[in-house]
């Protein structure tokens, strides 16, 4: 990582001084505005930059946490399949018997035609 951060700033930058800055306490604003550029950060974020919270903020954001889980997470159901079977069961009863009825109708209907041109021939 030194390596390449130190690619980024250039010439006058190599993996022993990045190793330096790293262990100072305070870094100069100029040099923690390039940093910053070349981290691609603002230099807002390296200057609040808080170890505990970075760590919090890795451990509970990856996708598949728990805390961050999205809807399913304290999920209750509310709904009984049971109920909901038994209510598309009636439903498909009801639908069949409007089926059957209008298969009566479409017979008696055919019975009357037939029964029109037996008593017409």
């Amino acid at each position: 990582m030194e390596d390449a951060l130190a690619f980024e700033l250039g010439e006058d930058w190599n993996q022993k001084k990045i190793s330096l800055l790293e262990s100072k306490e305070t870094v100069d604003p100029e040099i923690l505005e390039q940093v910053a550029k070349a981290l691609k950060v603002p230099a807002e974020a390296i200057k609040n930059f808080d170890e505990e919270t970075a760590i919090h903020n890795i451990q509970n954001n990856y996708e598949g946490s728990v805390i961050h889980g999205g809807p399913t997470v304290n999920y209750k159901c509310t709904i009984n399949p049971m109920d909901k079977w038994l209510e598309a069961m009636d439903e498909n009863k009801k639908l069949y018997e409007r089926l059957l009825q209008t298969e009566r109708e479409k017979v008696e209907m055919l019975e009357k035609l037939l029964n029109e041109k037996k008593g017409g021939k």
